[in-house]
C-alpha cells in the first residue's frame, strides 16, 4: 500500500511524532481524522503537488541517522539549533577528503626492471617512464606497462618457388623483443601480425632470389642471415619497436609430394661429391709424383748435357795439346798414339783374328791367354798398368809379324 493512500496513516518512516499526532498506537487508531500518508508532507488526495522541501528532507535523514538524539541531549547547554546543519557540512568534507585520497591512492604505480611504462594523458602520448615507483593522476593519465627483455618467438614454414623454379618447403623461427615501447603500443596496432607478415615477405624475397641446391644445403646461414636484414628493415620502417635478435633456419626440404625422388637426387650428388673428392685425392698424390720425375729426368738431362760438354771441351784442349807436342816430336807422338788407340780397342776384348795380307789363312790370337801369362809375370805389381799394356801391345805385334813371315815362308816353298 502506497504512502499517500487512505487508511495508512499508522507507521510514516519520516516523522514518528506525525504518527503518534495521528493517533498511531490510539484504540480508534485515528480513523476520525483526516490522513495525510505522504512522507514529503503532501495532503493527500493529491491537492498540493508543490515540490518537496529540501531542508525538511534532509532534516528528517539526519533524524534517522540519529542526530536528532543528539541535538535534543544538547537542549541543555543553550539548544543549539545549527548542530544539524554543522555537522552535515562536516561530514561532507570528510567524505570529500576520504574521495581525494582514495583517488590520489590508486595513481600510485609500481614498474618492474624488466619494463617500461608507456604513459599517456587524456589518450595522448606523454612520457616513458623508467623502472621504479611513480605516481599519475589516475583517470587521467593510463599507463602500459611493456615488457622489453623478455625474449619472444615467431614461427613461420610455408611452401615457396627459388629463382630456378624449384619448390621448396622452408621453415623458421624468428626471435625478437621490444625495443621502443612507444612505437609497439601506439604505431602499429599489431606488432605481432605485422611481424608474420614481414617474415613472410623478407622469405619469399631472399628464397626467391636463391638456388634450391644453396637452400637445402650450405647456403642455409647465408639465408638466416639476410632474412633477419630485410625482418629489422621492414620492421623499422613500419615503426614497430620490434628487435630482432635471431632467425633459425629450423628445416628446409622438398614438399612431402617429392620427397623420395628428391632424396635420389641428394644421394647421386653426395656420391658425385664424393668421387670427385676421391680424384682430387688421387690427383694430388700423382701430380707431385710426376712433377718429381719431370724434376729428375730435367736435372738429369741437364748433368749429361753438362758432361758432354766438358768431356768435348776436354777432348778439344787434349787435341790443342797433342798438336803442340806432334809438332815437336811426330814420331814419338805418332806411335804413342797409335798404342794408346789399340789400347783402347783391345782393352774390352779376349779374342783377336788376323787376316794375314797376302794369304789365305786367318791368324787367331789369344789375348786373354796373353794377358793372363803377362800379369802372372807382373803379379808383383799387383795391376795391370797402362805401361804393361803398351807392353803386351807390342808383344801381340811382334807375334803378329812372326806368324805373318812364317805365313809367308811356307807360300813361298809352295
Amino acid at each position: 500500500m502506497a504512502w499517500n493512500e487512505p487508511g495508512n496513516n499508522d507507521n510514516d518512516p519520516w516523522n514518528p511524532d506525525k504518527n503518534r499526532e495521528n493517533g498511531a498506537g490510539r484504540p480508534d487508531g485515528g480513523r476520525e481524522k483526516e490522513t495525510n500518508n505522504d512522507p514529503w508532507g503532501r495532503k493527500a488526495g493529491g491537492r498540493d503537488q508543490s515540490p518537496p522541501d529540501l531542508d525538511e528532507a534532509f532534516r528528517k535523514l539526519m533524524d534517522m541517522l540519529g542526530v536528532k538524539k543528539a541535538r535534543k541531549s544538547g537542549g541543555s547547554n543553550g539548544g543549539d539549533s545549527n548542530l544539524p546543519s554543522k555537522f552535515g557540512g562536516g561530514l561532507i568534507v570528510v567524505i570529500l577528503l576520504a574521495l581525494i585520497a582514495l583517488w590520489a591512492a590508486t595513481g600510485v604505480y609500481q614498474v618492474d626492471q624488466q619494463e617500461r611504462g608507456v604513459v599517456l594523458r587524456l589518450g595522448k602520448y606523454h612520457s616513458t617512464v623508467m623502472p621504479g615507483l611513480h605516481w599519475n593522476p589516475p583517470m587521467i593519465d593510463t599507463v602500459s606497462k611493456v615488457n622489453v627483455t623478455k625474449v619472444r618467438s615467431h614461427d613461420h614454414k610455408a611452401l615457396m618457388l627459388t629463382v630456378d623454379d624449384a619448390i621448396v618447403e622452408v621453415g623458421v623461427s624468428v626471435q625478437y623483443s621490444v625495443q621502443d615501447p612507444k612505437d609497439f603500443l601506439l604505431n602499429v596496432r599489431s606488432p605481432e601480425e605485422s611481424l608474420a607478415q614481414v617474415t613472410e615477405s623478407a622469405l619469399r624475397h631472399v628464397v626467391g632470389s636463391s638456388e634450391m641446391d644453396q637452400i637445402l644445403t650450405e647456403g642455409r646461414e647465408l639465408l638466416a642471415t639476410e632474412v633477419k636484414a630485410r625482418i629489422q628493415d621492414y620492421s623499422n620502417a613500419y615503426g614497430t619497436g620490434l628487435l630482432i635478435s635471431k632467425v633459425n633456419v629450423e628445416n628446409t626440404q622438398a614438399p612431402t609430394q617429392v620427397q623420395e625422388a628428391f632424396d635420389d637426387v641428394i644421394k647421386a650428388k653426395e656420391d658425385e661429391l664424393r668421387v670427385r673428392n676421391e680424384a682430387e685425392s688421387y690427383a694430388n698424390g700423382i701430380i707431385p709424383e710426376a712433377r718429381g720425375r719431370a724434376q729428375r729426368i730435367r736435372e738429369e738431362a741437364e748433368a749429361y748435357r753438362s758432361e758432354i760438354v766438358a768431356r768435348a771441351s776436354g777432348q778439344a784442349d787434349r787435341f790443342d795439346r797433342l798438336y803442340r807436342e806432334y809438332t815437336k816430336a811426330p814420331d814419338v807422338t805418332r806411335r804413342r798414339l797409335y798404342i794408346e788407340t789399340m789400347e783402347s780397342v783391345y782393352k774390352d776384348v779376349n779374342k783377336v783374328v788376323v787376316d794375314t795380307k797376302g794369304g789365305n789363312n786367318m791368324m787367331y790370337l789369344p789375348l786373354d791367354q796373353l794377358m793372363k801369362q803377362r800379369a802372372d809375370s807382373s803379379k808383383g805389381a799387383g795391376v795391370v798398368n797402362s805401361g804393361n799394356i803398351g807392353a803386351l801391345t807390342d808383344q801381340v805385334l811382334d807375334e803378329i809379324r812372326k806368324r805373318q813371315s812364317a805365313t809367308i815362308r811356307r807360300e813361298g816353298r809352295n
